[in-house]
């Protein structure tokens, strides 16, 4: 049986804006590919290399740098974006996503911890080149930028909280926020789960399990970042089980 259509996140260009390879997927993928094969544009911004992420053992020689690793999680970005269809691909702080006479810029992953009560935190090492660091208004200034020269229609990014607490996600719900409203057009908040009511806003639900079998694909081409990959769920580095969702829930702001 179909899915029920996909209505409220309406436009004929959406744009998703992720702080980390693999958030795409992990958050989003069953939206993108959706809204894919219902012929909408479908671009993503993605913010950091990733540099920070925990590696699954096995999954790259003892001897790799840091600077391999990097190599090796945008290889795995560029293939899950390819199995979702997506046709765009940016880099904050690169052009075009990047303000006008500024010197490009490479945003680094801010790192995490957990805190005690259980949401993330920021890790202790972070680098000064971190997006959590970097002063919101040139993230924000970034974004528009992107925004004007692709022209979108929706943005599509990381709830206040960022999910799960995560800095960059934090960073970059409010960049994403103040740039669609500079805009003049929508933003949408994705949602760790089925929300309350005291959210405010719009909740949009849109039916994913029709798509599954290519979000699973595209997760099993992050085998830096994922321990495994089954048909129903997800195992992090760290050894969080993730159940892959049947629903993608969304607050249009």
């Amino acid at each position: 049986m179909a899915d029920p259509p996909v209505t409220g996140l309406v436009g004929r260009h959406v744009l998703f804006l992720h702080a980390h390879p693999d958030d795409e997927t992990i958050a989003t993928g069953g939206t993108i590919a959706r809204l894919v094969d219902a012929g909408t544009t479908v671009s993503v911004l993605t913010a950091t290399r990733g540099e920070c992420g925990d590696t699954a053992p096995g999954s790259a020689p003892d001897d790799t740098t840091a600077a391999q690793l990097v190599e090796l999680r945008l290889a795995e970005l560029s293939g899950a974006l390819a199995e979702l269809g997506v046709q765009q691909h940016f880099w904050l702080g690169t052009p075009p996503a990047r303000a006008a006479g500024v010197a490009v810029r490479r945003y680094h992953d801010s790192g995490m911890q957990w805190g005690p009560d259980g949401w993330a935190i920021p890790a202790d090492d972070v680098p000064d080149t971190a997006l959590s660091l970097a002063d919101p208004a040139e993230v924000t200034a970034d974004v528009l930028a992107l925004i004007r020269v692709t022209g979108p229609e929706l943005v599509v990014s990381y709830d206040a909280r960022g999910g799960y607490g995560h800095p960059d996600h934090v960073s970059l719900h409010r960049a994403g926020r103040a740039a669609a409203a500079l805009a003049g057009i929508g933003f949408a908040e994705c949602l760790p789960g089925p929300p309350g009511d005291d959210g405010g806003g719009e909740v949009v639900a849109v039916h994913v399990a029709t798509h599954r079998d290519r979000v699973v694909r595209a997760l099993r081409w992050y085998r830096t970042q994922l321990l495994s990959v089954a048909d129903d769920h997800l195992v992090h580095v760290g050894g969080q089980r993730q159940e892959l969702p049947t629903v993608e829930y969304y607050r249009i702001r």
